[in-house]
């Protein structure tokens, strides 16, 4: 899978998860510069990745993410 569907399927995911058909989701999209980003919804959010594109990330890979584009490559490896 390339960047391009990667950003495409987690764009759906952010709007469907943060309940916001606005969300841009870009490299730099961080929590800390989303509202409404709190713990629960990055739960809410790595639960919903996973499942969409059928991989599992260890606690350690999730905390180390800190903007969309990390995520972006950890999926680009795995999938």
């Amino acid at each position: 899978m390339d960047e391009p569907q990667i950003y495409a399927r987690l764009t759906d995911i952010f709007h469907d998860v943060f309940d916001d058909d606005s969300i841009v989701v870009t490299p730099a999209l961080a929590a800390t510069n989303m509202d409404g980003w709190d713990s629960l919804g990055h739960i809410r959010l790595m639960l919903t990745v996973e499942k969409a594109f059928r991989i599992r990330f260890s606690t350690t890979e999730i905390s180390r993410l800190e903007k969309v584009g990390d995520l972006v490559e950890m999926i680009r490896t795995r999938t």
